[in-house]
């Protein structure tokens, strides 16, 4: 490390030699009126220096890589994380030497530089444009983007953006070749990845547009109120199997599979709206099952995962988590709009059809524009793919052979096996195509599960079980304790789902810039335990106060917890699974779908021992999960990092 943190100094002091040079001819050409060729020129070797700055980067990166593989090593002989406390003790020591490396002082004084005296350059013609003052109006050099690239790979800072993309929970790979970029490149297409974010909005809303009514529907089709738990988690039940056989399609095409999603969601909307005519809960359940089996979300997923460039690939997961976060917002929200009873021929519209019929012309209309807009990206050639590790030998060496970096890691040469074939020391490379290999079971990808990946899925488990029992009884509780109206319920669901960007902009902001992930972690468990408690209906009256204090702290803690636990997931997690069929973004979403089910089954048997002993019925298991989720974290807190 030593070495790698000197090496890298001197490169920067011979960096800024140059880039002190260049500004000494850049302050002359300033003087002369005709020195356009000379002004092209300047810009090409500032342009050459921001190259070598980017192998620079490159050599740290392959060393950083290096560094990690021994210490995984050390981990597998040891059999105790030596890693853990490696970082701990070393990541923020004020004469640490890996501080160097990953604060990027030195280096972001040098990208300054050049971005700015590029900036001059290119605005020379009496039109000064200063990038602190209005950096909107700067237009940065290609390179400049490279570099910045290149520094946050390296980096491992928090911001909101980075904060969004990991909630999504959608896996990448660590390192990219040229060659794979370019491919991504090509699958790209804006308006295609627009349409899967509609997809992912529109399922949102479809989602929670009926909670606010789902009892009365129940109640006018002859059933029991809580047999909205039933009705409601039928769509739950049947994304458990949609999401298997999604994922699956998707590694043969995309827009396959979302005209399917759109079809089967207009059919099972249809067949909810005409079962008030019908008079059958039957045909109700049948349409709920039908819009559960239209969850293309994993396709949503992998599109993001597969066909978006890495320098986009953040912005279009936050982007991702925010058509979720406006879909459950906007859900309940329509909800209020359709307080009105009319007929047309035999079709009844009213407030409990007209979420069906409204979904509905939706999906169409969707469909319409999916099958007019939507690109389907050429096939992925598989065998074109280098494993992550010769890639890594292969930027070292290049950059080596430009005389620029000394690795630091030797005894990479093949060498001479009895047979005279070429071996490698490590074995790595004759396993680097076994550990890239996707898991093509589910069964495989349990296997891949260690203990702290179970317990963030547990963890997933029990939030996701706490948010479907509070939404989905919302209404059956609010009309018997406080006799709210469809209107209060539908705004009271909407201000809940109003609150999860702000509550990520806070987190993904500050909070994590503050405390470790695992602090918040384990903080928001217990924040969530408490919100249960204070749930709880015992001795004195239940009151509004209560119910929605104790609903936003759930509710809230939740989405904190959600946020955090997604974004240690996809750390911890392996990285076969992050592509193929069985991926870590199926995994969670199973997990998820699980607990809806199972949440919205507990409110329908708890509805046997009647309305008035529902609310307690409910959170019973809520609180045995919450409190066995917040122990395994216990027991693995040293391992979440």
């Amino acid at each position: 490390i030593e070495k790698i943190v000197l090496f890298l100094l001197e490169q920067q002091g011979q960096l800024a030699n140059r880039l002190c040079d260049l500004r000494q001819q850049h302050d002359v050409i300033l003087q002369l009126s005709n020195g356009g060729s000379k002004i092209c020129e300047l810009q090409e070797a500032y342009r050459g220096v921001g190259h070598d700055l980017l192998r620079l980067l490159f050599f740290v990166e392959m060393n950083a890589i290096g560094l990690r593989k021994i210490l995984k090593k050390f981990d597998k002989r040891f059999g105790y994380r030596f890693t853990n406390y490696y970082v701990k003790t070393r990541a923020n020591h004020p004469y640490s030497q890996l501080r160097q490396v990953f604060r990027h002082v030195g280096i972001g004084a040098v990208v300054g530089a050049i971005s700015r005296n590029l900036a001059d350059l290119q605005d020379h013609q009496g039109n000064y444009v200063s990038i602190y003052d209005q950096p909107a109006l700067s237009h940065p050099d290609p390179i400049v983007h490279s570099i910045k690239a290149a520094v946050n790979k390296l980096s491992n800072s928090t911001n909101f953006l980075e904060f969004l993309g990991k909630h999504a929970f959608i896996m990448q790979d660590d390192l990219r070749s040229p060659s794979e970029d370019d491919v991504v490149e090509q699958r790209y297409h804006f308006m295609s990845l627009l349409l899967n974010l509609v997809n992912t909005f529109l399922y949102m809303v479809n989602t929670y547009i009926i909670v606010p009514t789902a009892d009365d529907y129940s109640l006018s089709l002859g059933a029991a109120a809580t047999v909205c738990g039933v009705v409601i988690g039928s769509m739950a039940v049947a994304q458990v199997f949609s999401s298997v056989y999604f994922s699956a399609w998707s590694n043969r095409s995309y827009l396959r599979p979302l005209v399917f999603s759109s079809i089967v969601l207009l059919i099972g909307n249809t067949l909810y709206a005409l079962a008030y005519d019908l008079n059958s809960i039957v045909v109700l359940l049948v349409g709920r099952l039908f819009c559960g089996l239209g969850s293309a979300r994993a396709v949503n997923r992998r599109y993001i995962s597969d066909c978006v460039p890495h320098k986009l690939r953040m912005r279009a997961s936050a982007g991702f988590v925010s058509a979720s976060a406006l879909g459950m917002a906007c859900g309940p929200a329509l909800a209020c709009l359709f307080q009105t009873d009319f007929k047309i021929y035999k079709l009844t519209f009213n407030q409990e059809t007209l979420p069906g019929w409204i979904m509905a012309i939706s999906w169409l209309i969707y469909l319409l524009w999916l099958s007019i807009s939507f690109r389907e990206p050429p096939q992925e050639i598989k065998q074109d793919i280098i494993p992550q590790e010769v890639r890594a030998g292969t930027v070292v060496n290049y950059a080596v052979e430009n005389g620029i970096t000394q690795p630091l890691l030797l005894n990479t040469e093949p060498k001479q096996g009895e047979n005279g074939d070429q071996e490698y020391d490590d074995g790595e490379e004759e396993s680097c195509e076994k550990t890239r290999k996707p898991v093509t079971s589910i069964l495989s990808a349990y296997r891949l599960l260690t203990p702290s990946v179970k317990v963030q899925l547990l963890v997933y488990f029990m939030l996701k079980y706490a948010m479907e029992i509070l939404l989905a009884e919302a209404s059956v509780i609010t009309a018997y304790y406080f006799i709210w109206s469809t209107n209060s319920v539908a705004i009271f669901l909407a201000c809940l789902g109003l609150t999860v960007l702000p509550v990520n902009i806070i987190v993904g902001t500050y909070i994590s810039n503050m405390f470790e992930e695992r602090q918040v972690l384990l903080a928001s468990e217990i924040m969530v335990l408490i919100g249960i408690l204070l749930s709880f209906h015992i001795g004195i009256p239940y009151s509004v106060p209560q119910y929605v204090g104790s609903a936003l702290i759930t509710f809230v803690s939740a989405e904190v917890l959600e946020g955090v636990n997604l974004s240690l997931l996809s750390r911890v997690m392996s990285s076969r699974l992050s592509r193929g069929t069985y991926n870590g973004g199926l995994l969670s979403t199973e997990a998820g779908t699980l607990a809806r089910v199972i949440a919205d089954g507990t409110i329908t048997l708890s509805g046997y021992f009647g309305v008035a002993k529902l609310l307690n019925a409910t959170l019973v298991p809520s609180l045995f999960i919450c409190i066995s989720s917040i122990v395994a974290t216990c027991f693995t807190y040293n391992s979440l990092y």
